[in-house]
């Protein structure tokens, strides 16, 4: 199936809602279908990063996350892949919208794409652009690199590793920081490895880092498996990550 963009965009009049009255949340349309996601800019010249939630939908979490950019002064588009309203809080449900995106890549790449044009049509500087992605945002982070997506870079925490069946990194343009938990069991160390041996196969610019102890969403304010450590560590290398992308 052949996906088109088709972008409206509209400033919501209801700007101080769960999203609070930091950013603001962007209805857009991909193929004739709703997603809400949030913008948040510190000045119209300010290099953007896009943001992938995990499997529960764009929430709070991305909105802190892009406020904690903002603050650095980073322009913020957080990407909505599941559709305005849809935010999964049951674990069947959670799986039901990743794993259908998981067997339609073609629908996530359109998704993301989607994305970009709405960030675009705000004014954001999608010429100097990074994207960031946690658990499986960081999977669909991966996807849109392998797209050949005309990004600087791309980084993944805590994300999903295993590259599917008949797709390679021979396109892709930007460099690749990937932060992992060496104890993670979503996505095991062998994965992380074979990754590894991936990218450097395909001469990928690439850097690739473990955190001693660190389980899957280590990064997770709050969740029963957060490691502060882990996380301090790298938030700190994304950061500089930025500076060095997008210099």
């Amino acid at each position: 199936m052949k996906y088109i963009f088709s972008v409206f965009l509209i400033i919501s009049a209801f700007s101080t809602t769960a999203f609070g009255a930091a950013g603001t949340p962007v209805l857009y349309e991909v193929e004739g279908k709703s997603y809400e996601g949030y913008y948040i800019s510190p000045d119209a010249r300010a290099p953007l990063v896009f943001l992938i939630h995990d499997w529960d939908g764009l929430t709070d979490y991305e909105v802190k996350r892009a406020n904690m950019l903002a603050d650095l002064g980073y322009a913020v588009f957080a990407i909505d892949l599941f559709g305005a309203g849809m935010r999964p809080t049951e674990v069947t449900d959670k799986r039901q919208h990743t794993g259908e995106l998981n067997k339609d890549r073609k629908k996530m790449r359109a998704l993301m794409n989607g994305a970009l044009n709405a960030a675009k049509s705000r004014g954001a500087r999608v010429d100097r652009a990074v994207v960031a992605g946690y658990c499986f945002g960081g999977a669909a982070v991966l996807e849109w690199a392998r797209s050949g997506a005309n990004l600087d870079g791309f980084a993944i925490f805590h994300g999903g590793l295993k590259t599917p069946q008949g797709q390679n990194y021979a396109d892709t343009r930007g460099k690749i920081l990937v932060m992992h938990g060496s104890a993670d069991k979503v996505a095991t160390i062998d994965q992380f490895t074979a990754l590894a041996q991936e990218l450097e196969s395909a001469g990928i610019d690439h850097e690739m880092i473990t955190y001693g102890g660190a389980r899957h969403a280590f990064t997770i304010f709050g969740g029963n498996r957060y490691q502060a450590a882990a996380d301090k560590k790298s938030w700190k290398r994304f950061q500089e990550f930025l500076m060095e992308v997008l210099k």
